[in-house]
């Protein structure tokens, strides 16, 4: 298998395309911790190329299937008749021996939001278009059979998030059990990874990324997974994210079950700071604070939304 890094990228992109090495500019993108991500650059195009790895990047032990890497080209496929125009990138070419497919890269002006929110960029237009975006998948009424296998999203989060970080606070094992059983249950389009970081802006535009672990399950995750990224935000300083989450939630709160999502933003909240892929922003004080918020919304959780982000 050949493994993409950015020595190897432009001669596997010659090999693929016949441009000629001398004219691919290859910059790593980081990938997070679970890919080889790279900007392919050459005249006339402007590729993402992307790799999933079988080893993800973190300090425990954490093995997932690479082929989740075709069940997101899907996905982007999908996106292209679900979400509004220009809501997600189109995909180039699939190379599913190698567990490579490469997609039309983001103009350059976009960034993460969660680079801008990091940043004190607290916009509401973002959180809107964010709505949108989760609106519209959870409203799609297609046949969800080609995402009905959760095997990707259990070794990518459930695992991780949830049961990892449950052996580690076993009094309360019977919550994550819980937010287990309703992530099984089939509703809607989940992302599995509704995070700012996977959200790219420019203006008041988004365009949603990283869909390797798309599955047809409860869409009360997605929702919680944005919530809790903005609580840890406001954990980390930044209290204009309070507002940020509190517009996603009116936006969105029709179309989730309140209870299931609350029981999730707990869940996640301790996961982001004892399971096996911390928030790395976060300091030694901040962990300590969302590691108590976080049981006590467990042990007895708000009744409203608003209650949690007080």
């Amino acid at each position: 298998m050949i493994l993409l890094n950015t020595s190897t990228a432009a001669p596997y992109l010659c090999n693929r395309t016949g441009v000629n090495v001398s004219q691919w500019a290859i910059k790593s993108l980081g990938g997070g911790v679970s890919n080889e991500v790279l900007l392919a650059e050459a005249p006339g195009k402007r590729w993402v190329l992307k790799q999933a790895r079988p080893r993800l990047r973190v300090q425990e032990e954490w093995l997932a299937d690479p082929a989740r890497i075709r069940r997101e080209a899907a996905a982007l496929r999908l996106f292209a008749s679900v979400l509004p125009p220009g809501a997600a990138p189109a995909v180039v070419f699939e190379d599913p021996e190698n567990y490579i497919f490469a997609m039309e890269a983001a103009p350059a002006d976009f960034t993460d939001w969660k680079s801008l929110l990091l940043r004190g960029v607290c916009e509401p237009a973002h959180a809107r278009e964010a709505a949108r975006l989760f609106r519209a998948m959870v409203s799609w009424r297609g046949d969800g059979a080609e995402f009905a296998d959760q095997h990707c999203f259990d070794q990518l989060r459930l695992d991780p998030y949830y049961r990892f970080t449950a052996s580690r606070h076993r009094d309360l094992s019977s919550a994550f059990e819980e937010a287990i059983a309703c992530c099984r249950q089939g509703k809607a389009l989940v992302h599995g990874d509704f995070s700012p970081k996977n959200l790219l802006v420019a203006s008041n535009r988004i365009i949603l990324i990283d869909c390797e672990v798309i599955h047809w399950g409860d869409p009360s995750f997605d929702a919680a997974f944005l919530l809790n990224h903005l609580l840890l935000k406001m954990a980390h300083g930044l209290a204009g994210c309070r507002a940020l989450a509190l517009l996603f939630w009116k936006e969105i709160r029709d179309l989730v079950d309140e209870r299931a999502t609350l029981l999730h933003l707990g869940c996640l909240h301790l996961a982001r700071v004892d399971g096996k892929s911390p928030a790395e922003y976060l300091t030694g004080e901040e962990r300590e604070h969302v590691r108590r918020k976080a049981r006590q919304m467990i042990v007895s959780p708000p009744k409203t939304m608003e209650e949690a982000f007080q």
